[in-house]
């Protein structure tokens, strides 16, 4: 079993999930493109970044488990990237406020010694609340989420922007589906527990 567990990410919010499981890691900008393929559907592209992500960093990690993640997010068949700005964050909340997004987030746990790939996508339902002009520029001022797909911070305030969640693991909105990234651990021998 390889020796060293690998977050192929730069992202402070993945890192503080895999936190969470209590294992020494360190991490590694995998710097892909993420641009999507033609036909390219939002399963089949976070999946492949998910697991491009993890193969770009294993050269320089030759003995770890290493973990790649990408996630979008959904709105009336179209995706939904980072806003980076106010006016950008502002179209997309108005064009959810009473509808329902979906966050697919794709993961790979890539061994590098092997090559062996595990690599799977958990979808995450969000039901936002229907909200007045107001209610956005608000939420907007206060949290700024102009880095974050869909344009909230759903473990910050933007938790007020919603009615209800569905999904298998709450983390996957962040970024990272902590149950289903044990489950693929334990696929190479690694145990949580």
């Amino acid at each position: 079993m390889p020796q060293k567990l690998v977050l192929a990410s730069t992202s402070p919010f993945r890192k503080q999930l895999l936190e969470k499981l209590h294992l020494d890691f360190s991490t590694a900008n995998p710097q892909v493109n993420e641009d999507e393929l033609p036909g390219e559907t939002a399963v089949q592209l976070v999946e492949r970044l998910a697991i491009a992500k993890a193969q770009a960093v294993v050269k320089d990690f030759p003995d770890a488990l290493i973990i790649g993640s990408d996630q979008v997010c959904l709105n009336n068949g179209k995706i939904l990237g980072k806003p980076g700005n106010f006016e950008n964050a502002f179209k997309q909340l108005k064009a959810a406020s009473g509808q329902h997004v979906t966050f697919y987030t794709g993961l790979a746990v890539v061994n590098s010694q092997t090559g062996q790939v595990h690599s799977l996508v958990e979808p995450f339902d969000v039901y936002f609340r229907e909200l007045s002009d107001q209610m956005i520029t608000n939420y907007l001022n206060k949290e700024q989420p102009y880095n974050c797909a869909g344009s909230f911070k759903s473990e910050g305030f933007g938790i007020s922007l919603f009615s209800r969640f569905e999904g298998k693991d709450p983390n996957s909105l962040i970024g990272l589906p902590l149950i289903s990234l044990i489950e693929l651990l334990e696929k190479e021998g690694l145990a949580v527990l």
